[in-house]
């Protein structure tokens, strides 16, 4: 019982580190377009993450029972793939990088589970169905994604600049400001919704893999007749009180702000004007609607800076800073295998001093 107290303790700290760190996500464009300041952004941002984190369970179920065989997953399992995560987290908010916390939890998960069924790369789902013909495993909910969102954001956001282009091109600059200042309201208030649909959704499901793990093992059968809601007999069953906790504290710390990651994609990569925000928020907020919806466990940040960098590309191709780009890039390539080292690693060495 103990150690599941850790793990969801663990897991909260990586909800709150997500929301502060994911910040940026929803509103980087926003505040560089000067539609609202920082403050005011990240407000906005925390209230409808919160409505977006209340709004499905399609992505936990993946993240609890669709990657990795919950059979070989331990409550040590779980806290190690946690761990891993919130590390590479903080590191890379330390250095201003918008990596993904989504791809964090995933790669520690993996490489805990691993290391708990001593190398059987069996214990990974690379590709199969669930008991209604659906699609589940790595291929299809987070490697494919992994490629097929960044590019559908680049191409999707350099269309919409296109079409809006068009559209305006005998509108007067002043105007299309006046217009699309209010429009990025919406566009980042879509965002923000969509972050927390799709990201907080996936602490849910790890919390229920622990609990379901937990009830299996027997951890929960002595507690009395108040606690009885920690059981979870079904690895796909998301209970409420663990969407509520998971959204609150998502919530809080999209309040606590990312301004360092809000600094690198909103003013580093590409200069924005409002209507070239609403184009990226509005493109990256349809691409992560329609992941949440079946069960993707998609990036928002490599949606969105991918929508940016597409925004950008039709002022012209030099208007993009690629140097910092490169480093984002990086920063992606580097999280699965560095976070699934690290739950590897960290499981090793905590079961070898008997946790």
């Amino acid at each position: 019982m103990t150690l599941f107290l850790f793990v969801l303790l663990a897991a909260l700290v990586f909800e709150y580190i997500n929301g502060f760190h994911d910040t940026a996500n929803a509103i980087a464009t926003v505040v560089s377009t000067k539609v609202l300041t920082a403050r005011q952004a990240i407000l906005m941002a925390a209230f409808f993450n919160l409505i977006g984190a209340l709004a499905g369970t399609a992505v936990a179920k993946t993240i609890s029972g669709g990657l990795v065989s919950a059979g070989a997953v331990t409550m040590l399992t779980v806290l190690c793939a946690l761990l891993g995560a919130i590390i590479w987290n903080l590191f890379t908010w330390w250095l201003g990088l918008p990596s993904s916390s989504s791809h964090a939890l995933i790669g520690g998960l993996c490489g805990a589970a691993l290391a708990t069924a001593q190398g059987n790369w069996d214990v990974l789902i690379w590709s199969s169905v669930d008991a209604k013909g659906s699609a589940i495993g790595l291929w299809p909910k987070v490697v494919l994604p992994m490629f097929s969102s960044p590019l559908l954001g680049f191409v999707g956001g350099a269309a919409l600049m296109w079409l809006l282009m068009i559209v305006l091109r005998k509108t007067t600059p002043r105007m299309v400001n006046l217009i699309f200042g209010k429009a990025q309201l919406l566009s980042a208030a879509f965002m923000a919704y969509g972050h927390g649909k799709n990201d907080a959704q996936k602490t849910m499901g790890i919390i229920t893999l622990a609990l379901f793990t937990g009830t299996a093992a027997g951890v929960f059968q002595d507690l009395p007749e108040w606690a009885t809601f920690l059981r979870v007999s079904e690895f796909k069953d998301i209970p409420f009180w663990v969407v509520v906790t998971c959204a609150v504290t998502m919530a809080a710390g999209t309040a606590a702000g990312g301004y360092r990651i809000i600094r690198t994609m909103g003013h580093k990569m590409v200069k924005l004007q409002p209507v070239h925000g609403f184009a990226a928020e509005t493109t990256a907020a349809i691409i992560i609607d329609a992941a949440s919806m079946i069960g993707v466990p998609v990036s928002t940040t490599h949606v969105i800076s991918t929508s940016i960098m597409g925004v950008g590309a039709t002022k012209r191709l030099s208007a993009v800073k690629w140097g910092v780009v490169e480093r984002i890039l990086w920063a992606w390539v580097l999280t699965m295998p560095v976070t699934a080292l690290l739950g590897y690693g960290l499981e090793r060495l905590l079961a070898s001093v008997g946790v």
